[in-house]
């Protein structure tokens, strides 16, 4: 691991003069929407060789009106004032619902991000038959068709996120399998999507048996996480995209920390997630000039936590 600089250099997708002169910090309340986004150009199989298209239910956590708490509200008027407001996709992991990071993308919406989590038809814990890694594939392009509904819904002049999102800061994160997709869809050259302006890799891989991933011009900062003691995701295979990776980019390792736990509910790993991913986020999404020291300050837990470049 490479020595910690409190420097960024390089590529910066972030237009200075549409930014406002100090983006709101936050913490916001949090706001909680589900849209069922349905792409009728691809299509999945389930019992009987019956296909039907591809459902991709969203929970959209967003910045609302109201004081911060630990409670996602229902249908909470956005805090539009204060917008519009960069937005992640987050990708599931394997056998599970987004309902299990909860608490992290939580903490992204009250500070100051639109938050999308599509459920993952065929890899999710309720899916029909049970949870199918072979469709994983596919799911980098269902986050490049969330993202294009989420834009739409965002310039159709109403509903909660008319107007909210910025269309030019857009991020990408996952877990395990779901950190396998967003990798895919930020850095792969078969399924790139140019809309995307920062990928945050919560121990995902590349997808096992594709290639191309050539991280394609301008390849966004990149952000991974790993933890150490990880025997689903092993340290080696975060290694192997990050060392392809070119600059910006920035390797978080979670000392002694295993698959699941630093991005669901373990403490003090879960706080240092979110700090990390927020200055990162902060930094490359929304500009803001203090956040890079942020990050490097988050990451600095002797015996928890180190980060590199």
């Amino acid at each position: 691991m490479g020595a910690a600089c409190a420097v960024l250099l390089g590529f910066s997708s972030v237009d200075a003069s549409a930014q406002p002169a100090t983006p709101p910090a936050g913490p916001f309340a949090v706001g909680k929407i589900t849209i069922n986004f349905t792409d009728n150009s691809r299509r999945i199989t389930l019992a009987h060789r019956r296909r039907v298209p591809r459902q991709l239910q969203t929970v959209i956590r967003y910045p609302a009106l109201g004081d911060p708490s630990r409670i996602d509200v229902r249908d909470a008027p956005a805090a539009s004032v204060d917008g519009p407001f960069p937005l992640i996709v987050f990708a599931h992991g394997f056998d599970v619902t987004p309902d299990t990071y909860s608490r992290l993308m939580r903490a992204w919406a009250q500070a100051g991000y639109v938050v999308a989590a599509p459920t993952f038809p065929l890899t999710n814990a309720n899916a029909p038959g049970g949870a199918k890694e072979s469709d994983l594939v596919n799911q980098p392009k269902d986050v490049s068709f969330v993202i294009s509904r989420l834009l739409a819904r965002n310039t159709a002049g109403y509903g909660v996120l008319s107007g909210l999102i910025n269309p030019n800061q857009i991020a990408v994160a996952g877990h395990s399998d779901g950190g396998s997709t967003a990798l895919a869809v930020a850095y792969n050259r078969h399924y790139v999507d140019h809309r995307i302006r920062a990928a945050v890799i919560l121990s995902g891989a590349e997808i096992p048996g594709v290639t191309g991933y050539s991280f394609p011009a301008p390849s966004p900062p990149l952000l991974a996480t790993q933890g150490t003691a990880d025997t689903s995701n092993i340290p080696a295979s975060t290694r192997t995209y990050f060392r392809l990776a070119p600059q910006p980019k920035f390797l978080l390792y979670l000392l002694r920390a295993g698959h699941g736990p630093p991005y669901i509910s373990q403490q003090p790993q879960l706080s240092i997630v979110e700090q990390v991913t927020i200055a990162f986020l902060d930094t490359y999404l929304k500009g803001l000039s203090e956040a890079s020291s942020r990050m490097w300050s988050a990451a600095f837990a002797p015996g928890v936590a180190t980060l590199s470049r």
